[in-house]
């Protein structure tokens, strides 16, 4: 698990010689209740997701009944349709719904948190210069910038953990991340699921540890509601926000924020509107006040929630689990067919897989053969990186995507390889 390229590239597998699975035919009907193009190999759920027509209709219907009389819908239907999302989506997964608040995208959840940390309250003084915020190498670069941003406001310092890549075992993203906690960590910051190298980080125990030294904890889970079972009141982070967007597969703009109660006086949305001095709806929490409306716009994404987590949950006979199972088992066998036919080692154990797995290329140019796979109507990322080598493959699996998909993108990738090395 430590080598990167087990064999030169000259060893890597012909095309000719990678054997084509045939097309599911039950595959081929979950990809007909998608809006998909049929013309593309598309591999890349994990960047926006992709939404069910059945769930695309919902939202069609829920615009024109904003749109038949938008003064009623949002003076007085908007906000039980809102709590009952929520109350569905706080269920999945496993939260109280007085903890959660929507938000358009895990970006925005994020941002909403560190900006808060730079204003005082009661109960905790701003961040100042000496105070650390810690991350590791792995995070998503725009919640890093975020990160970034929050640290030049304050005076605060990032430290960032190297988590080492390729990875032997969980563990040793356990120890990356506490060796670096020092007495002066206000917060640390962690992806649940990375982006560029699709690891699942091994929360549970981190969290733990850190809530035990008195330290804040914000879980980036872009990718995990859908990919991996949620038990956000289990888990103990103090803020969690994830995409709903993704491999729950609402429509683009819904998202979620998890504060713990104790937390949320001291948080503030990103655009203060009226809620922010609101004396109607006093039974409500100034938290779900201040995040429910922080002015116009198309709240439908949100409301769309219980019909994707039902649509979803309903295309297999095991619900969700079977549905999160069936696609890591697609997402491994990707993995292991790609590492099998370019002679790479897999660079992570199984243990750290969902539903994207991501697996080293040779040295060489990612925008390039990004470009090359575009044209081969070929979606699926290729992603810069440090190490093992300086690209990466990511690879997704939602229920949609068939073998035939991935035996494709190897025969492709194995002649534009070949072809790259010639310089062709």
């Amino acid at each position: 698990m430590t080598s990167s390229l087990s064999k030169p590239i000259d060893s890597i597998v012909s095309p000719d010689s990678v054997n084509a699975s045939p097309v599911s035919p039950l595959g081929q009907a979950w990809r007909s209740l998608w809006a998909l193009d049929p013309g593309i190999t598309f591999l890349n759920h994990g960047s926006f997701g992709a939404c069910p027509r059945a769930v695309l209709e919902k939202q069609s219907a829920l615009r024109s009944q904003m749109e038949l009389e938008p003064v009623r819908f949002f003076a007085l239907e908007l906000e039980p349709l809102l709590d009952q999302a929520r109350q569905i989506l706080a269920t999945f997964v496993g939260a109280d719904a007085t903890d959660l608040a929507f938000v358009p995208n895990a970006t925005t959840g994020v941002n909403a948190v560190l900006r808060s940390l730079c204003v005082p309250t009661a109960d905790r003084a701003a961040l100042q210069a000496g105070d650390e915020l810690l991350t590791t190498n792995h995070e998503y670069n725009a919640s890093r910038n975020a990160l970034d941003f929050v640290a030049q406001v304050s005076g605060a310092t990032v430290v960032v953990a190297e988590v080492p890549f390729p990875i032997a075992a969980p563990e040793q993203a356990v120890a990356a991340i506490l060796n670096r906690v020092s007495s002066r960590t206000r917060l640390v910051l962690l992806d649940h699921v990375t982006s560029q190298t699709g690891l699942i980080f091994p929360l549970q125990s981190v969290i733990r540890q850190l809530t035990e030294a008195g330290i804040e904890v914000l879980v980036d889970g872009a990718h995990a509601p859908g990919m991996i079972a949620l038990n956000l009141k289990a888990l103990g982070a103090t803020y969690y926000t994830g995409n709903c967007h993704k491999w729950l597969c609402a429509p683009k703009g819904a998202a979620f924020l998890y504060v713990q109660a104790d937390r949320q006086n001291s948080l503030r949305p990103l655009t203060i509107s009226h809620g922010a001095n609101s004396n109607q709806n006093r039974d409500r929490s100034r938290f779900w006040l201040e995040f429910d409306w922080t002015g116009t716009a198309d709240p439908t994404p949100y409301l769309c929630v219980p019909e994707a987590l039902g649509f979803m949950g309903s295309l297999l006979p095991g619900g969700w689990q079977a549905l999160m199972q069936h696609n890591r088992d697609t997402a491994l066998a990707a993995r292991a067919l790609l590492s099998q036919a370019l002679s790479v080692e897999p660079p992570c154990p199984e243990s750290m897989i969902g539903s994207m797995a991501v697996v080293p290329l040779p040295n060489g140019s990612a925008e390039h053969l990004q470009n090359l796979l575009f044209q081969q109507r070929i979606e699926v990322p290729v992603i810069p990186w440090q190490n093992p080598t300086n690209r990466l493959i990511r690879v997704s699996a939602q229920i949609y995507n068939t073998p035939a998909d991935y035996d494709v993108l190897t025969k492709v990738m194995l002649t534009l390889l070949q072809e790259e090395k010639k310089g062709i």
